[in-house]
């Protein structure tokens, strides 16, 4: 037989086709589970609630079963052994040789990749992230979107599915006016090369709201230049597209340093000319409403939304959030065939989008569109240590650039403190990957609804589930094949004997869950699960190196223990890229 990927999903296949051979009728479904390790690695739970239905003995049922898998052409007893326990219960051990078997086949990255493509098998998704607000500084608020929204489109794209990013950016709104306002008054010259340029159109804009508020002059000034950026005028219109090109160019700084990469970036501004489409369909079909001047929907058949309208357009006749999602979902199915529609945000927006999948639901129903699977990735806060969402001593939230900076300060002073010899340069290298990628795992080692609190002695710790320790741990195993002399893609299958330790089929054992660690994580696109899986999986192997001697004089025992070390360094760096994290060979 051929060397399964994914054993559970491969046997359910297997126990249904031999079930209708053994005679056993009915919608029999095999309920594979991970089994007690007592027993086995797989159990089969699906006879008995058949039996119960079709009133016979379960044991029966499943010694039929057994029978004809073992005939069957897809058994094969010296890779998987199917016993037989209590009333029913159908138990599967893996043996080491199949073990060694899905070592040999799944050596790295690109055969890792190839079998998970089983996920999604290309799927057309979407991935709304990050989505900053232009003129604005990106600050602490806006590391978990990146983070996240990286981390889900590497693994869904990984594990199949066709993705495109959408970086749907707020570059229109009242904000504008003030900006423009105090461009104009100060005279300022914009200029996107200029890495202060965003922060001084921060300052200009708290300056102008202040003004506006105490002068109704520079409130009616500040008016009258947005209606005039509205009405298309060329000098406004200039400046508008200046201040987004400053914002861009930040933004790509800021992307490029988090090893961010985005297809498109459609922000608010592409869908002016696209709202008037959803005011009409949703009046036309009656799911919207005028209620107060505005125009609504009411989800009155719901429990919460019965008595809160979902706002798709102003009572002064202006768009908003509701109406330009609307908008967004319609061109993203119309023009790139969206299957599904990931949209990554904070947890605040969760009723937003829950009423935006009601109100989209019912119009493209009634309009006979294909609705694409649509799913909210919402996260919590990051706190600080006083359990308040992070900011700095001033109250201002902490800038992004700043956090990083600081956080590669530190990780410089931690690997010149372990090697105080090292290269200047080499450090910065080394600082500045520990550091950005101790910022993104500590993120995405959390439960990513709940929130967290920030510290620095956590995350840049080179012990526990941390950035540094796998960085470390991938590095230790680089420095096994240098004092070896051996390459780590070499190939070690063909001479390696079976696996025999404990801490070998631990470890083994422990490869092989990769895909069911992908399935958990991609149920809920919860990166934390994949880094936990990780941590775990540097333990293991550590227990493995502390009890394994590798460089032996039997080759066939060091051709195993290589394979093991190769598997397990190529499985860490693997999982590391999905988080948006490069690993290191040396630190």
């Amino acid at each position: 037989m051929d060397i399964w990927f994914h054993p559970s999903k491969e046997l359910d296949l297997i126990l249904k086709k031999v079930a209708k051979t053994a005679g056993i009728d009915g919608d029999f479904q095999p309920q594979i589970r991970t089994a007690d390790p007592r027993f086995g690695d797989f159990q089969a739970n699906g006879v008995l609630p058949y039996a119960k239905q079709a009133k016979t003995n379960p044991r029966a049922i499943a010694e039929k079963i057994v029978e004809a898998l073992k005939n069957s052409p897809e058994y094969d007893s010296e890779l998987i052994e199917a016993s037989i326990a209590g009333p029913g219960f159908i138990n599967f051990s893996l043996k080491p040789k199949f073990l060694n078997a899905w070592l040999a086949k799944y050596k790295g990255e690109a055969e890792l990749k190839s079998a998970s493509s089983q996920f999604f098998n290309g799927k057309k998704m979407i991935i709304d992230y990050p989505s900053p607000n232009t003129a604005k500084q990106m600050h602490v608020g806006h590391l978990r979107p990146m983070v996240i929204g990286e981390a889900v489109k590497r693994l869904l794209k990984f594990c199949g599915a066709n993705i495109e990013t959408d970086n749907h950016v707020g570059d229109w709104g009242t904000n504008f006016g003030i900006l423009i306002y105090g461009i104009k008054s100060e005279n300022y010259k914009l200029d996107a090369s200029n890495e202060n340029s965003l922060e001084e159109l921060e300052q200009m804009y708290k300056r102008g709201s202040a003004l506006a508020k105490a002068s109704e002059e520079a409130a009616n000034a500040a008016r009258e230049e947005l209606v005039k950026l509205q009405n298309g005028d060329p000098e406004n219109v200039a400046l508008w597209n200046e201040i987004n090109k400053v914002s861009v160019s930040a933004f790509d700084r800021m992307y490029e340093r988090m090893s961010i990469t985005i297809d498109h970036t459609l922000g608010e501004s592409f869908y002016r000319d696209k709202v008037g489409r959803i005011y009409d369909e949703l009046t036309e079909t009656k799911i919207a409403e005028e209620d107060q001047g505005a125009l609504v929907v009411f989800h009155r058949d719901h429990e919460r939304f019965n008595k809160q309208p979902f706002i798709v357009r102003k009572s002064d006749g202006a768009s908003n959030y509701a109406s330009t999602d609307l908008a967004t979902l319609l061109y993203r199915v119309e023009n790139f065939k969206a299957e599904e529609v990931v949209y990554v945000t904070d947890g605040r927006q969760q009723d937003h989008f829950q009423q935006l999948f009601l109100t989209a639901k019912k119009w493209f129903d009634a309009k006979g569109y294909k609705l694409p699977d649509l799913r909210h990735v919402w996260f919590g806060t990051i706190l600080g240590e006083d359990g308040k969402a992070i900011k700095t001593k001033s109250g201002e939230p902490v800038r992004l650039k700043a956090l990083l900076d600081e956080a590669v300060a530190r990780a410089k002073a931690v690997v010149k403190e372990k090697n105080p010899d090292i290269d200047e340069v080499e450090a910065d290298k080394i600082a500045e990957t520990v550091g950005v990628s101790a910022i993104k795992y500590a993120d995405l080692s959390q439960n990513r609804t709940g929130d967290y609190m920030f510290s620095w002695d956590k995350l840049l710790a080179f012990d526990g589930n941390t950035a540094p320790y796998l960085l470390y741990a991938i590095a230790r195993m680089h420095s096994i094949f240098r004092k070896a002399s051996i390459s780590p893609d070499a190939d070690f299958a063909s001479d390696a004997s079976i696996l025999e330790t404990e801490q070998e089929i631990a470890l083994a054992r422990k490869l092989l869950s990769l895909p069911y660690i992908f399935e958990l994580t991609l149920s809920e696109l919860r990166p934390h699960f994949l880094c936990t899986y990780l941590f775990e999986l540097a333990g293991i192997f550590s227990g493995f190196y502390n009890a394994n001697k590798v460089i032996v004089d039997d080759k066939a025992v060091m051709a195993r223990r290589l394979m093991l070390c190769s598997r397990t360094m190529r499985v860490l760096e693997a999982g590391l890229r999905l988080l948006g994290i490069e690993p290191l060979e040396k630190m």
